[in-house]
């Protein structure tokens, strides 16, 4: 296991079903670029006794994807794990028929484990592969107890109703879900120090703020390079490594890639995010089911996170883009014709850039919420997180409030997020206006709860007059 960093619960567990001594049928699933095949493959090295992996459906122009191609390459993983020539099946009943029958003759009574990845691929339209797949497992496969049958998708929505969520004759059937999730700060500070990479904190948080935790992105990055010189590298310069990643992952994962785009794109113009409503209206889509599919889909993805704003109903909730690698995406590298090759090093203090870093950076304490909950000492507490949005008029001022940590010990953090090259300086003009956040906070809360102001920052803040507003202070360290 010394190639993987972090993932200590989810090797645990893979290594406890492995040992169960029982049919296990595992579903892995996460944002494509996870390290859903590494966790795998690393986990369980040598021990995989037939393993095979969906082909890409992107070069859809080329035939790749279909039911005769797909079949094609599983007869031929087969055989590249011992399996005698025969011929190659003409349907999925005969393929996993072909797969029973060469797990049964390697059969020496010791845990068999069969590893297919991107299953979601291999899902081609009218190929049959869902009953087919049903077939191998209900009336073989979960017999066998020595058997330990795992599947791999990036397609999170078709794995959630397929498999975990299924009505039809997969429910109930896959014994252990695992989600992988995007490496915290703490996971990207140890991947990178693997890796030889030099980083501080500060710009380990603006890694964060890109690539969004994602091993396969952070592999990219050169330990001789500065975060910038790496960045200029990956997005900027001419055929740049991830400039084409943006529209893989969508052609990869999603059947209607464009649509999908077109949705994320437009969550990207507002911060705090859209009703369904409004995002009906700001795309032009018709008021159908199809929406709501899209946007569960991405959120069962980890592109797109929703919440109910503070101190309203259910029919306000509202989805925001919360994915760092597409937001950064959209606004710097999508759709500019001529790029600087060294546009970062370039524009690293540029106005434009230092007002992205601060809503970023509003994302990564979003995706920290234990890390934040754990520095004020109440990692114990029940607690729900949201955001408050507040219209002003002629007659008061509006407010957005990045964070409320409303706790059931009768206290609501209101918590201010800033991101800073140094310790941020609270002046009078700001203490008025966190003052008045406060008032306007306290009219949408029961009386017996008490308003604690809560600064999260880079570096803290200066002592001074005004910055007792805040009871409690969070650096960055406090992230990790």
């Amino acid at each position: 296991m010394e190639n993987i960093v972090g993932r200590d619960k989810e090797i645990k567990e893979l290594l406890e079903l492995y040992e169960s001594g029982k049919a296990e049928f595992v579903a892995v699933y996460g944002r494509r670029r996870v390290g859903k095949t590494f966790l795998v493959d690393e986990c369980l090295k040598g021990k995989i006794t037939f393993r095979h992996a969906g082909l890409s459906p992107v070069d859809k122009e080329s035939n790749k994807n279909s039911v005769k191609n797909q079949l094609k390459h599983f007869y031929y993983s087969l055989q590249l794990h011992g399996m005698k020539k025969s011929h190659c099946p003409t349907s999925w009943m005969e393929a996993f028929f072909m797969l029973s029958q060469f797990l049964e003759k390697q059969d020496n009574g010791k845990r068999q484990v069969v590893f297919i990845d991107e299953l979601p691929w291999l899902d081609t339209p009218r190929s049959g592969f869902i009953t087919a797949f049903e077939g191998f497992w209900n009336t073989w496969g979960c017999h066998r107890d020595n058997l330990m049958l795992i599947v791999c998708g990036s397609a999170n929505s078709w794995m959630l109703n397929n498999l975990v969520n299924n009505h039809g004759g997969l429910y109930g059937r896959t014994t252990y879900e695992v989600k992988l999730h995007p490496f915290k700060l703490s996971e990207c500070r140890a991947f990178f120090k693997r890796a030889g990479v030099i980083m501080s904190h500060y710009d380990i948080v603006q890694s964060h703020m890109i690539f969004g935790g994602i091993p396969f992105y952070l592999r990219y990055v050169k330990k001789n390079l500065s975060l910038a010189q790496n960045i200029d590298q990956l997005f900027f310069e001419q055929d740049a490594k991830l400039s084409g990643e943006y529209d893989r992952l969508f052609a990869s994962v999603f059947t209607n890639p464009d649509v999908i785009k077109h949705i994320v794109e437009t969550l990207a113009t507002r911060n705090t995010g859209y009703t369904r409503a409004e995002l009906i209206k700001e795309t032009r889509l018709t008021d159908s089911g199809f929406v709501t599919k899209m946007l569960n889909a991405l959120i069962a993805s980890d592109f797109v996170q929703s919440y109910i704003p503070f101190g309203q109903s259910k029919r306000n909730l509202t989805y925001r883009l919360s994915d760092p690698f597409c937001i950064f995406y959209i606004k710097f590298v999508k759709n500019k014709t001529e790029l600087d090759h060294e546009f970062w090093m370039h524009n690293v203090a540029a106005p434009a850039i230092n007002s992205w870093r601060g809503i970023a950076f509003e994302q990564v304490c979003l995706n920290h919420i234990p890390q934040i909950k754990a520095a004020l000492g109440i990692l114990g507490v029940s607690s729900t997180q949201s955001q408050l949005v507040i219209k002003g008029d002629a007659e008061k001022q509006g407010a957005q409030i990045d964070l409320i940590i409303n706790r059931k010990d009768n206290i609501a953090n209101l918590c201010e997020i800033k991101f800073y090259n140094e310790q941020f300086i609270v002046t009078k003009e700001y203490y008025l206006k966190l003052v008045n956040r406060q008032n306007l906070l306290a009219t949408e809360l029961p009386k017996r709860t008490a308003i604690h102001q809560v600064l999260i920052s880079t570096y803290g803040v200066v002592k001074n007059e005004y910055s007792n507003i805040f009871q409690s202070v969070i650096d960055i360290d406090a992230l990790f």
